[in-house]
């Protein structure tokens, strides 16, 4: 193998590149980003940098130093076999890495929209989120949440407008997002509705009404950006669709990050988790596999959300829950613990409880069995609720 093309130069297919390199690959490799600015971390665009604590997240790498040729400001069109066409032509490879993220959707309307996945979203929000500024969020999961908090820090009048039961509703259900409400205390939390469209001036919720507002940001989700992949002779489903060794099914192919589809032995389920952790290790596996090397990606997900001063970090898998344990009062720090069969731990929403995070995780690497009764104690550390 003479020549690695990388498609996507966000942390995924920058760490991919280090990788390979710290594996020994000694042939030619090209990374192909669609956006002009050098790879950059995305978890801080809706936190310290959307808040002004930092202008970039740049990601401390040297691509000279790893003779990376580097392509910004190029879109990848189409893949065949052997070959990826550009918007500034033709890329033959003999190896090749998918790790083109997912793209933010968007709602119908003629109305501005503020979406926030790139550094120049959060370069554009954050001019815009001035003291009396009525700020219309849409959608209440992770990002939308953030941005509240963002919005409502900066002095803005904020409203949030969620067609769920609860915020985090989709993420984690209703049942945890409901302790998250009482978070919202200055802010119009719009629940059970529907947005229509986003117009001048505002936005147009389903049944009529319409809602002024002077920045409109649409937080409800995003795709695997595998558009430029609909013609190829590869598996999509929700994503590039891979095997535990983040293998497609085109030879010679790989994907990693947010659009890769990857089936997960822990879980015995295709996942795609759209988090910074899986950006950062999965790469491991990628170049590893590419290099015709055994390893296996089966990790256990991890994510973290700042937002209106509380830290939450999610680890696990909770569908794979069958009952749902709580450690600790709505209106202090808790946390949320799923079991599954046999009360094998399966996730962990730790709020402002970072240790029950850490244990959390741990014990579910293990497969660790926990007593349910001593759980419900938030006194008693995680790791000594094993059975």
């Amino acid at each position: 193998m003479n020549h690695v093309v990388v498609v996507g130069a966000g942390l995924a297919g920058v760490r991919t590149v280090e990788v390979l390199r710290g594996r020994g690959f000694t042939g030619r490799i090209t990374l192909i980003g669609e956006e002009r600015h050098r790879p950059y971390d995305r978890p801080p665009l809706s936190k310290a940098v959307l808040k002004g604590e930092a202008d970039t997240s740049f990601v401390d790498t040297d691509l000279d130093a790893l003779e990376v040729g580097f392509w910004p400001g190029v879109a990848a069109k189409s893949l065949r076999a052997g070959v990826v066409e550009t918007t500034e032509g033709e890329v033959p490879y003999d190896g090749l890495v998918i790790a083109t993220g997912a793209e933010p959707i968007r709602l119908p309307g003629d109305g501005p929209q503020h979406l926030l996945r790139t550094l120049d979203d959060a370069h554009e929000l954050r001019a815009v989120l001035v003291p009396g500024a009525h700020v219309a969020v849409i959608g209440a999961g992770w990002i939308g949440a953030e941005v509240a908090t963002a919005a409502r820090r900066a002095g803005c009048s904020v409203t949030v407008i969620e067609s769920a039961a609860t915020p985090l509703a989709t993420a984690v259900g209703t049942e945890i997002g409901a302790r998250t409400e009482r978070w919202y205390d200055g802010i119009d939390l719009r629940l059970d509705t529907m947005v229509e469209s986003v117009d001048e001036g505002g936005v147009r919720l389903v049944g009529g009404e319409f809602v002024p507002a002077h920045v409109v940001v649409t937080g409800i989700g995003v795709r695997p950006a595998v558009e430029w992949l609909a013609d190829a002779d590869i598996d999509l489903h929700n994503g590039v669709v891979t095997d535990e060794h983040l293998r497609t099914s085109l030879p010679g192919v790989v994907a990693v990050g947010d659009c890769a589809a990857w089936w997960s032995r822990r879980w015995a389920t295709r996942l795609r988790v759209e988090h910074w952790d899986t950006a950062l290790n999965a790469p491991e596996v990628a170049a590893a596999t590419l290099l015709g090397e055994e390893a296996v990606y089966d990790p256990v997900p991890y994510f973290w959300s700042e937002q209106f001063g509380h830290m939450m970090q999610y680890t696990g898998h909770h569908p794979a829950g069958e009952r749902l344990v709580y450690r600790g009062e709505p209106d202090d720090k808790w946390s949320a613990v799923w079991l599954g069969p046999g009360d094998v731990v399966a996730a962990v929403l730790a709020v402002d409880r970072p240790r029950d995070y850490v244990q959390g995780r741990r014990l579910i690497a293990s497969g660790a069995r926990l007593d349910a009764e001593r759980l419900v104690d938030p006194q008693v550390p995680l790791r000594d609720c094993v059975v």
